[in-house]
């Protein structure tokens, strides 16, 4: 890598998170989301200029042209409580299947399946398996849980479950989906400071929500309804979706002084052909709903940029890889086209890649031209993106946010933020 690039690198990594802190008072945050969540409110940020109204009258700020990318992923139930004999209570929080390449073929596991989780209470753990019996319907079902590997703070679980014999004339066969929905709970975001509650069940879904994965929800696309996605219809808005599976580490605050020093969780995308097709016809013209499908979108550039130095290169995104200039400068379009000759070699009309990218300050957006997205935590690395984006600009945004009485976070308010 040349010295410049060296040097650029180095400097960016010496990001200082302090700098990107703000007061966020307790009474700020939403703890819970309005009844009508396309009421909330939205604010639009143009040219350095701010102005607001209501999320409900989005297609009236978009751009002409935008195509809308939004995150299609769907939260699960991923929380697993176990009692013990003695009363104590151990929590097993599914994060992602040791494989998850490809969660659908995991959810569909029938009799056993191994993920990677978090585990609450560890210490009362000292037996070989938990144990808990659920009901499924007139069905009663023995669910087994045994610690295999530690790696750091994750453990590899493997989930075993058995119909018990008598219970039903002729036993189905229970998935590990139709598990998660019987016994697990909704996990919902942990400086919501409060037990996740029914109505959590549909609030912290989107209207759109149609692939399971999430341990958490994409939550820019909460405001959005069947009313106002038929208003972008009717305006000649082209929607499209891509997928990826939010993990906890969404929530893993940034907790050392400079940002070279975290470390991003790796994420897996799902992006159909027809979406990158269209992903070229409107460049320059694209929307993307969330810090997801930002980060979705932005890691298909340096895949396909990676294929232009190596057609056969491995579709994944490293954390650095955007700051290291190591691949050829091509356009959007070119790296899209690249992608798309990769995935006909490969005879898929899917491309499934892992990425860690980090979007911070002094990051070059390839792809992605306007973003909605919420209010995000002090100190994170979601607001470092948005400081990416509006070039450093973001603590005019959220100054205007505190003092006009918006919501923060997941169950908050939305803004438009237009390049």
């Amino acid at each position: 890598m040349p010295e410049k690039e060296n040097g650029v690198l180095n400097f960016i990594r010496q990001t200082n998170i302090n700098n990107y802190n703000y007061p966020l008072p307790d009474e700020r945050i939403a703890k819970f989301p309005l009844n009508k969540r396309d009421q909330s409110k939205l604010l639009i940020y143009r040219n350095g200029e701010i102005k607001e109204s209501a999320f409900n009258r989005l297609p009236d700020f978009l751009p002409g042209k935008s195509l809308i990318v939004y995150n299609n992923t769907r939260v699960i139930q991923a929380r697993l409580l176990f009692t013990k004999d003695t009363g104590a209570r151990i929590e097993v929080f599914c994060l992602e299947p040791e494989d998850p390449r490809d969660y659908a073929l995991n959810f569909q596991s029938s009799g056993q399946c191994r993920w990677t989780c978090l585990v609450g209470n560890l210490k009362r753990w000292k037996e070989a398996t938990l144990k808990r019996t659920l009901v499924i319907g007139n069905t009663h079902v023995v669910l087994t849980a045994e610690r295999k590997q530690t790696c750091g703070q994750t453990h590899s679980i493997l989930f075993r479950w058995e119909i018990l014999p008598g219970t039903t004339p002729s036993p189905p066969l229970y998935t590990f989906a139709d598990i998660l929905d019987a016994a697990g709970v909704l996990p919902i975001p942990p400086y919501l400071h409060r037990e996740t509650e029914p109505s959590d069940l549909q609030a912290y879904q989107t209207v759109y929500s149609s692939i399971k994965g999430s341990v958490a929800a994409p939550t820019a696309g909460l405001h959005f309804t069947p009313e106002v996605l038929e208003s972008l219809d009717r305006k000649g808005f082209i929607r499209e979706e891509v997928t990826l599976h939010v993990g906890a580490g969404t929530f893993k605050p940034v907790q050392t002084d400079t940002i070279g020093e975290h470390e991003m969780h790796t994420e897996y995308i799902s992006v159909r052909r027809s979406t990158i097709s269209r992903l070229i016809d409107h460049a320059g013209h694209i929307t993307a709903v969330g810090t997801t499908s930002v980060r979705t979108l932005e890691s298909l550039y340096y895949i396909g940029a990676a294929l232009a130095a190596a057609p056969d290169a491995p579709p994944e995104v490293k954390q650095w890889t955007p700051y290291e200039n190591k691949y050829p400068r091509i356009s959007a379009k070119e790296a899209l086209q690249n992608i798309l000759h990769y995935m006909d070699k490969k005879n898929s009309d899917k491309l499934t890649a892992s990425t860690q990218i980090i979007i911070v300050p002094g990051y070059k957006f390839q792809i992605v031209n306007h973003m909605i997205t919420n209010f995000h935590q002090p100190k994170s690395t979601l607001l470092l993106l948005v400081s990416a984006f509006v070039k450093g600009d973001w603590k005019k945004i959220y100054d205007y946010a505190l003092e006009h009485d918006f919501r923060f976070l997941s169950y908050g308010d939305s803004s438009l933020l237009i390049e």
